[in-house]
């Protein structure tokens, strides 16, 4: 597997979010913009190492086919850290962990099957136990990810709520899309 096969840890989290939103930005880079992913950008810029820390270690598995940055890794104990700006996490975050600890058990030799998601919005850091099925779902959205199509989008999703902030909104036009309807294969076809 290249390295440009190599799928991004991120776009673990985004295809659970939305797989149609993973899609946008895979085939057509519209990752867009919106004050979630600024905010997330600006809580990346400082770096380095302090106290038992390190800040963003790259990893990259060809085994696993994915490849990402942990946030930061409490050093002592190979306990990889994922940080979130929110006041829960989600099963997505939960996935997006897992990869983490994978990347760095097959990186370090160790086996790491404990990882930290800290909550910005509460700051609270939340232990996962890494589970065997937390395993097979990862594999399982590896494997979709690489079986996307470029000729045909994912289906539009059922919580649209999730639309509403979402920074590929302005190409997927989930309301546009709904209204004019879709052929199974990405063509838009008149109504429903």
């Amino acid at each position: 597997m290249e390295d440009k096969d190599l799928i991004n840890v991120n776009s673990l989290n985004q295809y659970l979010y939305c797989p149609r939103r993973l899609w946008y930005q895979k085939f057509y880079d519209t990752t867009g913009n919106n004050y979630f992913l600024t905010d997330g950008k600006l809580k990346h810029e400082h770096k380095g190492e302090r106290g038992g820390w390190t800040e963003e270690i790259y990893l990259e598995s060809e085994d696993l086919g994915i490849h990402g940055k942990i946030d930061i890794m409490e050093s002592k104990n190979n306990i990889p850290v994922e940080r979130k700006r929110g006041d829960y996490y989600r099963q997505n975050d939960v996935i997006q962990l897992t990869a983490y600890c994978l990347l760095l058990e097959e990186n370090t030799g160790q086996r790491v099957r404990t990882g930290t998601l800290y909550l910005h919005g509460t700051d609270e850091r939340h232990r996962i136990q890494i589970t065997k099925s937390h395993i097979e779902k990862l594999k399982q959205i590896i494997q979709k990810i690489q079986n996307l199509d470029p000729d045909n989008p994912p289906p539009l999703i059922d919580n649209r709520n999730k639309c509403k902030g979402c920074s590929a909104r302005s190409y997927c036009m989930p309301e546009e899309t709904e209204k004019l309807g879709e052929d199974g294969q990405g063509n838009l076809v008149d109504g429903k």
